[in-house]
Order: C-alpha cells, then sequence, then structure tokens
C-alpha cells in the first residue's frame, strides 16, 4: 500500500491527475465538454487546474485553465453561454477562476464578468430571510450545492474590489441554510429546504428534503472552508461560521466509514442495501477537513480522521495505470425536483461512473490540499 504520509507521493498524485486531465482534454469528446457550455464542473475542473500550475510551478496547468476561460470571456466582459436573468447559483462557480487571471493579466475584462456575475447575486431571487433561491426555476429553495457555489465567490469578489459589506451577506448565507437543514440528533444537513413547502420532495411542515446526501454536504463544507480565506479577523460573524464549521466536520466523523475512512452516498445510512461508498462526497470532506487543519479551524485531532480519509480514496477508489489516474464510484448527479424525489431509493439509483469531471476535479483539488498541509506540517 502508498505511504500517504510522504509528501512527494501526494506530489506524484496531483500531478497525475492534472496530466491525466490534459490528456482526456485533447480527445474531443472531452474537450467539448470543457468548451461549450459555461457551468459548474467544468468551472470547478479549471480552478483545480489552476491552482495545480500555482501549487506546482507548472505553466501548462494554469494556461490549461487561461484558454478556456478566454474562450467564455469576451471584451465587454459577457460571458458566452451565460444568462442573467436565469438567476442560477451554478452560474456563478465557474466565475471563481476570474479572480486569479485578472490579477495576474490585468486585463479589464476578467473584472467585468466578475461584476456581472456579482450583478446577479445582488437582485438574486430570494427568501423571506434573504437566502438564495438555487435557481428561478426552484422558487423558495435553498439547496447545500448552492452556497458552494456562490459564497466563495461572492468572498473574494468583496476582497478583491473591497466591498467589505458584501461579507454580511456570504455570512448570512452560510448561517442561515445551516440553521434551516441541520438535524439536531445527526449534526448532519438535509440537502435542501423549500420554504413554501410546495415541492414534492419537501416535508410539510419542515419544508425539508429527506435524507443527508453526501455531495450536498460536500459542497457545504468546502463553501465555508472557502470563504473563510477572505473574511476579515474582525468580521463580526467569522468565529461563528468557524464553530459550525467544525460542528458540522465532528458530525461527518460520526458517520465516516470505520474500515475504509470512506463516507456512504446516503451519509447516516451505510448498512442499508443498495448505498455505496461515494468518491466526490468522500474527496469533499477530505478536502475540507485539510484546508481546515492547514489554516487553524480545526485542531490537530482531526488529523488522523482526515489522513485516513485520503488514504481510503487511494487505496479503494483511485488506480493508476497506462493512460493515467482513474476514480471509481463516482455519483454522477443528483438534485431535487418532481422527477427527483430525494428518497433514498432515488439517491442510490442514480448513476455510479468512473472519471467524470465531477469526481476528478475535487479528487486534484483534494490532492493539492493534503499535500499543501503535509509541506507545514514538515516544515513546522
Amino acid at each position: 500500500m502508498t505511504n500517504i504520509e510522504d509528501s512527494t507521493v501526494h506530489d506524484l498524485w496531483s500531478r497525475g491527475i492534472a496530466d491525466t486531465i490534459i490528456r482526456q482534454c485533447n480527445e474531443e469528446g472531452y474537450h467539448s465538454y470543457v468548451m461549450d457550455r459555461w457551468a459548474y464542473v467544468p468551472g470547478m475542473l479549471l480552478m483545480a487546474m489552476a491552482r495545480a500550475g500555482v501549487q506546482l510551478s507548472n505553466k501548462d496547468y494554469y494556461s490549461f485553465m487561461q484558454r478556456h476561460m478566454e474562450s467564455f470571456v469576451e471584451e465587454d466582459g459577457s460571458i458566452r453561454t451565460y444568462s442573467l436573468e436565469e438567476y442560477n447559483l451554478d452560474q456563478i462557480n465557474q466565475g471563481k477562476n476570474l479572480f486569479l487571471l485578472y490579477d495576474q493579466t490585468g486585463d479589464d475584462r476578467y473584472a467585468k464578468a466578475a461584476h456581472l456575475l456579482a450583478a446577479q447575486l445582488s437582485s438574486q431571487p430570494h427568501t423571506s430571510e434573504g437566502g438564495f433561491w438555487h435557481k428561478k426555476v426552484y422558487p423558495f429553495q435553498m439547496w447545500l450545492d448552492g452556497v458552494y457555489m456562490s459564497s466563495p465567490f461572492l468572498a473574494e469578489y468583496a476582497k478583491v474590489f473591497d466591498r467589505p459589506d458584501l461579507m454580511d451577506r456570504v455570512a448570512h448565507q452560510i448561517l442561515l441554510i445551516e440553521r434551516m437543514t441541520r438535524d439536531p440528533r445527526t449534526g448532519l444537513l438535509y440537502h435542501g429546504w423549500d420554504e413554501s413547502r410546495e415541492q414534492e420532495w419537501a416535508d410539510s411542515l419542515t419544508g425539508l428534503s429527506a435524507h443527508f446526501w453526501s455531495r450536498a454536504m460536500g459542497w457545504y463544507v468546502m463553501a465555508i472552508v472557502d470563504s473563510l480565506e477572505f473574511f476579515p479577523i474582525t468580521h463580526p460573524e467569522r468565529g461563528t461560521i468557524i464553530g459550525i464549521f467544525r460542528r458540522v466536520c465532528l458530525a461527518l466523523l460520526q458517520v465516516q466509514e470505520k474500515e475504509t475512512g470512506l463516507w456512504y452516498q446516503v451519509l447516516d445510512q451505510g448498512d442499508r442495501e443498495g448505498n455505496y461508498l461515494e468518491a466526490s462526497g468522500s474527496m469533499m470532506f477530505v478536502y475540507a477537513l485539510a484546508k481546515g487543519l492547514r489554516l487553524g479551524y480545526l485542531e490537530s485531532a482531526f488529523h488522523s480522521a482526515m489522513m485516513k480519509g485520503y488514504e481510503g480514496i487511494v487505496k479503494h477508489l483511485a488506480e493508476v495505470d497506462e493512460s493515467g489516474v482513474h476514480l471509481h464510484q463516482i455519483c454522477h448527479g443528483a438534485g431535487l425536483s418532481k422527477d427527483r424525489n430525494g428518497s433514498y431509493d432515488y439517491y442510490i439509483s442514480e448513476q455510479i461512473v468512473s472519471d467524470a469531471f465531477m469526481g476528478i476535479a475535487p479528487f486534484l483539488l483534494t490532492s493539492l490540499e493534503v499535500e499543501r498541509y503535509q509541506q507545514q506540517v514538515i516544515v513546522k
């Protein structure tokens, strides 16, 4: 078994994943997937590649992100295939790449594009308490997914363009959805909440969806740890958010599978028929734990659970062959709608795939973060 305590091994995993992504995207099908539409999964993939470029000092990885982003952002700051009027939080995620591009190039079109996305959030439809609807077509619904799509973007926007007032809005989204979706018994968060209680998947009394979906909680913990990076230390909600983050991470440790260190698709029902250890959610939890440890939001007691999770990914879900790095047991997609009722049977029935960017992108982000944390430990 690979000794993942060796930081050189982490380096090999991150480089291997990034090289595999470039190789795959030279193939026609993958290339069109990244280029055809401004969307959250390609956006996360590009962000992972840019971080790899910076952290591993590889210009090819950074250029991969820049080349693809240039194909979307026009000189006037408009974005190809993006529509503000959709009011879709998913469409914000790819915009996280704009800040690095603006910093590195000084090209004003990237600032203009960031202003465009921020304008969407300034008028995003919202619940009675100001919680962003996930999409215009999903009225009065807050999903854990949406906090990741929008909050780290808005937090970095607030810092880059000196808009400290916007940090209050970021904090409000993070705290509101936790208050609305948290189960007091387990500490886990339900996937979604419908203020109107009109959706078929929503409980008629609480408005909550029925289960704790792994990737939904993965989006949420990543949202917190990525947003906190930009919070001023004097912000009045910063300490509360760090406390919420620690409390959620403790709840996740209670449902971490003991033998493998991984997490199930439906988090609290590992012994139920059809449930399985899912890659993307497990990846996101390890990412959040590693980054939380590195930045001091979590104490060292979380170290062993984080490392066991990463070891579980490498040992049980990943493999390497002549074509590169592969990842298995990825939930291809899940949501909440009339045809996606949020039941246990629904979550386990969604397609399970290998090598999808929905898993590969967080694998790269997680490997980079674990490597960075380990390097910090070695230096100390």
